[in-house]
């Protein structure tokens, strides 16, 4: 019992670490979040510097509604893939306006039978051209650009035009 009881305290003497120790796991842990966070800075900046995007992919953000003929004066018709209403005034005139509200950014609804869009949000109102007749709604409804090329309608949604108000400059007409 000499020999064991020594080589028991021989082994007491010199530890060996059979798990990690507590230090050792929290270094690794915070090696482990530094490269995390160095390869989300790389993204990003790598994102910041890439080029814009091509203008082939802005001519995709053009939504080629129809012709001309195809829309009756004083109607509106929806285009959910552009996420507008393309408007024909009594004039014959176009607008392409925008689905989303200009209080909380609701999508507002053309109601036929009212002759009008009604967020159904808080009621804010426009009329076809996007003006406000019930508040809260601050601002007139969004415009996209309308062309017309050949009698066939096409709208831009690339970019949003904020309007506080309507003017018949907005309008483009065949």
């Amino acid at each position: 019992m000499g020999r064991k009881q020594r080589k028991q305290e021989e082994e007491a003497a010199d530890p060996v670490e059979t798990s990690p120790s507590r230090r050792a796991f929290l270094w690794k842990a915070w090696i482990g979040l530094a490269a995390v966070a160095v390869a989300e800075v790389v993204w990003v900046a790598l994102g910041f510097l890439r080029p814009r995007r091509p203008l082939e992919e802005e001519e995709a953000a053009v939504v080629t509604a129809g012709p001309v003929d195809a829309f009756s004066p004083d109607s509106v018709t929806a285009f959910p893939q552009g996420k507008f209403y393309l408007a024909r005034l009594e004039d014959g005139g176009f607008l392409a306006v925008s689905r989303e509200c200009t209080h909380l950014g609701c999508t507002v609804p053309w109601i036929e039978e009212d002759h009008r869009f009604v967020c159904p949000c808080h009621s804010s109102a426009f009329d076809i051209r996007g003006e406000v007749i019930n508040p809260p709604a601050p601002r007139a409804l969004d415009l996209f650009e309308v062309r017309i090329e050949n009698r066939i309608v096409k709208v831009n949604t690339a970019n949003v035009e904020r309007r506080s108000a309507f003017s018949s400059g907005q309008v483009t007409r065949p």
